[in-house]
């Protein structure tokens, strides 16, 4: 080999060792060639095959390099196009080989396993793109990032992070690529923006997948999350809450998507639900955790603890939660800021922790329960009295109150206890002004009833006159004012049951009006005011005067939609009573003269609560901006929007909506879209009141106006549910006028009720409906046969198609409920969408088939003879089969019926 010196000799050599299988031979050989090689193509072929030498030996590189001085002597050379593809493919330079495949493709376009090569490398890239965009690669990133780089780009990656655990491909890959424990770093920086990121990553984590979420529970831990919870930080606080609630919904099926094979490896999750729990109510009362976590902890003990559905018997969390965190929400509630040493609490905690007991009380099932929890309340409250400690004293004076704010039926038990009225009273008259602001306190929210009223009547009016006069401390001042407010407001509405003075409360609600309207005053206090007001509109010329007062219904407009959403009920109060939309009972005119003759009480209506001054009432608050603040309002996301609250903003919306000229004002606020959410939740009074209202607007409004987009949608529902024997007729009648409305501008709405119906026709008790007389659902059905929305014309022919066939009786009827039967019937069979014509013929089949004779005569010796003919006639067509099968089966039927004869050549 050493003698040889001719190139062409070297790379015959070469290719003897090579198909020998002595590779490192043959690139001896092929070597010492290109070093005597003169000729171009001859050098090309040698380059060529060294390159499948290295291929052999995986020594992808030099196998490119070489195919590619192959290529540069002959572009058109197949064998060193693959082979340099081969080895970019091996070298993942997927793009490069991709484009090597396709020039040889192009030379060699029959050539199968170059075909074959262009097809699975195409699918390859495609996968890396895919993979590339994809979670599983971008996951990597950010893990790569929030591992090294600078702190900006960190909280940026923590955010992907989080937006990426909201699929479940991207959850499932941050835990499997051990994700926990860098989740837990960022907890640890003590950054808000991380630790955010963080929380929410581990939501989406938990969210819906049962299995993963123990996980998470085991390797973070409880304590830890709920440490994280406790900090003074809202959002961070929040967060955490929504962290939890999801680990919630995912252990106790409220999130009900399935995840296969991980379900069954999934342990008991109680014992995770009770620990919670237990923590949760630890949280309630510890003065480690801030005024924020300790709202969310109420919050989801509110959300969780009590049955959502009467019907579920199981309701043990509640009975749990009474034994071993009862008292602690007692604590709560009987908090007073203004003492040392004292729970932290924002402003909302003690109404939160009354809306909690108020719903634990609610879920209890029988007396003995009920018993055990006044009994538990009685003792805490008992406990806390001590003639010695003043501050003792006025935390159970002020836990009473939260009861009354709460579970009232316990409340009013407790407050006829013998002495606590007595120990208010005398609470009044202390020298301390927090004894004198906790003892008003307790007043004003133990006066409700007629019974408690009139005894504050006869042992407290003074008493609280004198703490107004007297007291330099406004938050006083203004308690005992609407202390004062309260027992004027008495006799509710009877204009006869005056407490008062003629103009008291008239002057009590100019002094509310006036501390409304001083912004220099802290919220809490200017809150009051409309507590006070919640109280005296219920007199005709308090109401009257207050909706005259353009900057007093302005502030409470803006107080309303503050952060401060203890205020929402007494905001929500002072407008149902300006409207008079609060429930009224009617009167009979005999009645009254009974009760006049038997010497009985007899309710006066003041003159200002006639309809034309209601009505007066309701322009000048719609010209005040009523239907924005009430929109933000509804909006409120908190405990605090109860269904009462939202019973009475329901009836605030249907008052106003009364005339049909201020409907369009209601629109241009924004209150269609906000009476919806009151009309799918809340009390069954206050859903019915939300759904009359949206029908007034619907049955005058453009639809598309009033609620934009897929909003249309969500209003039929609502509107539905006013159609029952139940309601009264006025709402039916406007539930009718406003869904025709709907189905009359909007096509989508008509079509898909249409295709619905088309769905339940198979139903017996549907098909019985139609049978029916004294309605028009048939002719309703026959009638959009003829519409020119093809997607309607061909629900209504399959409707129509479906119920003649299973119910022959109606083939006859159909033809009586309108008299162009026969014209809308031809319409469809000359249809030129097979679908719409193949339900047509269908029909006509169906009618053929009725046992009717005289029907189908009429058919046959109509125009509708000349058209099967033709369909029937037709050739055969796989496009158009269905149809010309009907059309024949069709014409078969008439020949049996002897309608028509069968065509027959003289001989």
């Amino acid at each position: 080999m050493g003698e040889m010196a001719d190139p062409i000799q070297l790379k015959d050599e070469g290719n003897k060792h090579f198909q020998a299988g002595e590779v490192d031979k043959a690139i001896e050989c092929y070597t010492k060639a290109t070093k005597l090689c003169k000729d171009k193509k001859v050098l090309a072929v040698i380059y060529r095959n060294r390159s499948a030498c290295f291929l052999k030996k995986e020594s992808y590189t030099n196998a490119a390099s070489d195919a590619s001085k192959a290529i540069d002597m002959d572009a058109a050379d197949v064998k060193a196009l693959f082979r340099r593809c081969q080895a970019l493919e091996k070298l993942d330079k997927l793009d490069m080989a991709f484009k090597d495949v396709q020039r040889c493709s192009i030379i060699e376009p029959k050539n199968k396993t170059i075909l074959e090569t262009l097809r699975r490398l195409g699918a390859e890239i495609q996968a890396k793109v895919c993979y590339q965009l994809g979670p599983f690669s971008r996951v990597q990133n950010m893990f790569d990032i929030l591992l090294d780089e600078e702190m900006d780009k960190k909280e940026k990656a923590a955010n992907n992070l989080e937006v990426l655990a909201r699929e479940d491909a991207g959850a499932e890959r941050i835990f499997q690529n051990n994700g926990v424990p860098l989740l837990l770093d960022m907890l640890e920086t003590g950054k808000v923006e991380m630790v955010l990121a963080a929380i929410r990553t581990f939501a989406g984590m938990c969210t819906g997948h049962k299995a993963r979420t123990m996980a998470i529970i085991h390797l973070v831990g409880i304590d830890k999350l709920c440490s994280i919870m406790a900090v003074d930080n809202e959002d961070i606080a929040l967060a955490t809450s929504d962290l939890f609630q999801c680990i919630n919904d995912s252990l106790t099926g409220g999130d009900r998507r399935i995840y296969g094979k991980e379900e069954a490896l999934v342990l008991d999750a109680s014992k995770n639900l009770k620990s919670i729990l237990m923590a949760l109510l630890e949280m309630v009362a510890s003065k480690k955790v801030s005024g924020h976590g300790r709202d969310q902890a109420l919050n989801l003990l509110c959300r969780n603890v009590p049955r959502k559905d009467k019907k579920d018997h199981d309701h043990s969390k509640s009975l749990f939660t009474i034994d071993h965190g009862e008292r602690k929400i007692l604590k709560v509630c009987g908090q007073i800021p203004d003492l040392p040493d004292q729970l932290p609490m924002t402003e909302n905690t003690q109404l939160i922790a009354s809306v909690l007991l108020d719903k634990l009380w609610d879920d209890l099932r029988c007396d003995p329960e009920r018993d055990h929890y006044r009994e538990v309340c009685d003792e805490y409250i008992k406990g806390k009295f001590d003639p010695n400690d003043m501050d003792r004293n006025i935390h159970a004076i002020n836990t009473l109150s939260g009861l009354l704010q709460g579970p009232f039926e316990v409340g009013y038990q407790l407050v006829g206890r013998q002495g606590i009225m007595e120990m208010m009273v005398a609470l009044c008259g202390s020298e301390r002004e927090v004894d004198q602001m906790v003892a008003v306190e307790a007043l004003i929210h133990s006066s409700t009833k007629m019974s408690r009223a009139s005894f504050i009547i006869t042992n407290g009016v003074s008493l609280l006159k004198d703490i107004y006069k007297k007291t330099k401390n406004e938050k006083i001042k203004i308690r005992a004012l609407v202390g004062l407010c309260k027992l004027g407001s008495a006799g509710g509405d009877d204009y006869s049951m005056r407490q008062f003075a003629e103009g008291s409360t008239e002057k009590l609600a100019k002094q509310c009006r006036k501390w409304l309207c001083n912004s220099a005053m802290d919220t809490k206090t200017r809150k009051w005011a409309i507590e006070g007001l919640a109280y005296l509109t219920q007199d005709a010329d308090v109401k009257d005067d207050f909706v005259e007062v353009k900057p007093a219904m302005k502030a409470m407009f803006e107080l309303a939609t503050s952060k401060d959403k203890t205020i929402l009920y007494a905001v929500a109060c002072t407008l149902v009573n300006c409207t008079n939309s609060y429930e009224k009972k009617e009167i009979m005119p005999e009645l009254v003269q009974l009760a006049k003759f038997s010497k009985q009480h007899v309710p006066e209506q003041h003159h200002k609560d006639k309809k034309d001054f209601i009505q007066k009432r309701v322009k000048r608050m719609l010209k005040g901006g009523v239907i924005s603040a009430l929109t933000v309002m509804v909006k409120a996301d908190n405990l605090l929007l109860t269904d009462q609250t939202k019973e009475m903003l329901a009836r605030v919306f249907l008052a106003l909506a009364d005339d049909a000229k201020d409907r369009g004002t209601i629109c241009a606020h924004g209150g269609g879209k906000a009476l919806i959410p009151l009309a799918l939740e809340g009390s069954a009074i206050g859903k019915i009141r939300a759904s009359h209202a949206l029908a007034k607007i619907a049955a005058v409004s453009n639809p598309e106006i009033a609620f934009p987009g897929e909003r249309i949608y969500e209003v039929v529902r609502p509107l539905v549910s006013l159609l029952h024997p139940e309601r009264d007729g006025v709402q039916n009648y406007e539930a009718l006028l406003s869904l025709t409305n709907l189905a009359g501008l909007n096509d989508k709405l008509r079509q898909a009720a249409t295709e619905c119906m088309c769905n339940l026709v198979t139903c017996k008790e549907v098909q019985d409906r139609y049978l029916e007389d004294g309605n028009d659902r048939l002719k309703l059905l026959v009638l959009m046969c003829a519409e020119d929305d093809e997607k309607l014309q061909r629900a209504a022919a399959g409707a129509l198609a479906m119920l003649t066939a299973a119910q022959k009786k109606l083939c006859t009827k159909m033809t009586l409920v309108t008299l162009q039967w026969m014209e809308f019937l031809q319409r469809l069979i000359l249809h030129d969408q097979p679908q719409i014509q193949h339900r047509g013929l269908v029909i006509v089949y169906n009618i053929l088939n009725s046992d009717d004779n005289e029907l189908a005569k009429k058919l046959i010796e109509s125009k509708i003879l000349e058209i099967l003919t033709v369909i029937g006639k037709a050739m055969d067509n796989p496009k158009r089969q269905l149809v010309i099968d009907v059309a024949r089966t069709c014409l078969v039927k008439a020949m049996d019926l002897g309608l028509i004869k069968p065509f027959t050549t003289p001989s």
